[in-house]
C-alpha cells in the first residue's frame, strides 16, 4: 500500500501527497506525487484518468510538507511528482517533474 496524506488549505481545495511505487532497473523505486484538487475524491480521479488505476489513499501518515504544497500550488497543471527519498539515505535534492515526464514511454529502438 503506498503511504500518502492530504492537507486541507484556507480555500477549501487540498493537496494529496503519495508515494507510488516505480519500477527501476534495479526492482525498488518509489515516486511522490502531488495533486491539487477541490477535494480528495477529485484529486484520485485526476489520477486514475491518467492510468493509475489502483491509487487508494488511506489514512493520513505522510501529509504533504508545507514546500511541497507551495510547489503543487505554483504549478500551473497542479500535478507534479519527484524522486522519493529512501528511508534514512541523503539524497541530492531533485527539481519537481510534471506528471507527463514520468508517463512518457521510452522511446522505441529500431
Amino acid at each position: 500500500m503506498a503511504a500518502g496524506g492530504f492537507c486541507k488549505l484556507p480555500t477549501g481545495s487540498v493537496v494529496v501527497a503519495l508515494n507510488l511505487p516505480r519500477p527501476t532497473t534495479d526492482g525498488t523505486g518509489c515516486v511522490r506525487v502531488l495533486v491539487h484538487a477541490q477535494n480528495r475524491a477529485r484529486a484520485l480521479t485526476r489520477l486514475r484518468n491518467l492510468g493509475m488505476r489502483a491509487v487508494y489513499l488511506r489514512g493520513n501518515a505522510a501529509p504533504p510538507t508545507p514546500d511541497e504544497v507551495t510547489a503543487v500550488l505554483h504549478h500551473p497543471d497542479g500535478l507534479i511528482w519527484r524522486t522519493a527519498p529512501d528511508n534514512g539515505v541523503v539524497m541530492v535534492p531533485e527539481l519537481w517533474h510534471p506528471i507527463r515526464a514520468l508517463l512518457r514511454r521510452p522511446a522505441a529502438t529500431p
